[in-house]
């Protein structure tokens, strides 16, 4: 849909050009941040063009997608609707700043875990000792401002949720204090909650207990936690922020889970059929890092036999390119594609239920997020994030 409504207008022209830079590399006002190194290496992951990390922020764009689409249609008496128009939408303009830094943020941590856990070829009994000291080691040398990097990211956006609260004072209409206070705290509420459930989703995919690993509804909640629940999240507080009924606000939720459930099977799938030249990182990168996915989950429905290969946690390579031989053998990989499409219809779905609009940017809007449905489960690249 003119790519996803031009990238949502170059994500609201870069956030109106520069406002994502003071939100993210320094203070409220946009002063200059007191650690350059920090600020240096937040800004990196920002660089549109930076060879070979190039970062599209495809969740912010979303984000401002749902926003539109929604048309932000509020009552007010006359002469005010313009300005609180512009109110809104600089809320939306935060909303979609903070679930971006927190993308980022998880993303950049997320690297550094892959880094930890590339130890799966030694023995299951020195493992955690051997994560432990990878660790330590990351802190003791340039790998620290790494992290301190994405902790950088995670503060700036607790600062901006923050002050979402602080500005709700400003409102045109003041329908009631008490109400304006509810709104925000939902929208910090919603907003915490999806960094919780980023923690928990790291949390869950480090687990060795079989009955865990070997669980479609674990995997499947996992996934929610690590991928889903940030843009889902941030897609219902967009619609709180503007008073939307709560069938609507549900719709928006509905829309961010399942895309991102539909965006995170189809990864899984990736990492089995792509190659290391077309793929985002290298191929097999999670079943070699010990990581069970759908394709596999469903693999042993069909070949129990792979379940003792699974609980051996993958550290022979003769134990990858077995499951791996399975796997062609199963359906594996064609129920993963199927689950993932069935997620992007329920996507595609809670979009065309939204209350109809002659509004032209909504409805373009709404195109383009029924469209990025189809992207998802079509692409071919496997994506770090989003």
């Amino acid at each position: 849909m003119l790519l996803l409504y031009q990238q949502r207008r170059k994500f609201e022209v870069k956030l109106n050009v520069g406002n994502l830079k003071k939100s993210q590399c320094g203070g409220e006002s946009g002063e200059e941040i007191q650690v350059p190194k920090l600020a240096s290496a937040a800004e990196y992951f920002f660089k549109m063009g930076a060879e070979g990390k190039k970062f599209r922020p495809m969740v912010g764009t979303i984000i401002l997608l749902m926003a539109s689409a929604l048309n932000m249609s509020t009552i007010a008496p006359d002469g005010v609707v313009d300005l609180l128009h512009e109110e809104l939408r600089s809320r939306q303009l935060s909303i979609a700043v903070i679930t971006e830094m927190i993308h980022l943020m998880s993303v950049i941590n997320r690297r550094l875990l892959v880094c930890t856990s590339s130890s799966s070829s030694f023995p299951h009994t020195y493992k955690l000792m051997w994560r432990v000291f990878f660790m330590m080691m990351f802190w003791m040398m340039q790998r620290l401002g790494v992290v301190l990097a994405g902790d950088f990211l995670l503060s700036r956006a607790c600062v901006a949720l923050a002050s979402l609260r602080n500005n709700e004072f400003t409102l045109i209409i003041r329908i009631s204090i008490l109400l304006i206070i509810t709104i925000s705290m939902q929208v910090v509420t919603l907003i915490a909650k999806s960094v919780k459930h980023l923690v928990t989703g790291e949390t869950m995919q480090m687990t060795t207990a079989s009955e865990q690993r070997c669980s479609m509804e674990y995997y499947m909640e996992k996934t929610y936690n690590k991928t889903a629940s940030l843009i889902s999240n941030s897609c219902q507080a967009v619609t709180i922020i503007t008073g939307q009924t709560a069938e609507v606000s549900m719709l928006a939720y509905d829309y961010g889970r399942n895309l991102g459930l539909a965006f995170q099977l189809i990864d899984d799938v990736l990492d089995f059929t792509g190659t290391s030249a077309s793929l985002g990182k290298g191929s097999l990168s999670d079943i070699r890092h010990g990581i069970v996915t759908a394709p596999i989950l469903f693999a042993m429905e069909e070949f129990p036999q792979l379940r003792k290969i699974v609980d051996r946690g993958f550290h022979n390579p003769d134990d990858v390119d077995l499951a791996i031989e399975i796997l062609g053998k199963s359906n594996g990989i064609q129920r993963a594609i199927e689950l993932a499409s069935e997620h992007a219809n329920l996507a595609a779905a809670a979009i065309r239920s939204l209350p109809e609009t002659d509004n032209v940017d909504a409805r373009r809007s709404r195109q383009a997020l029924i469209d990025l449905t189809q992207i998802v489960i079509t692409r071919k690249k496997k994506e770090s994030g989003w």
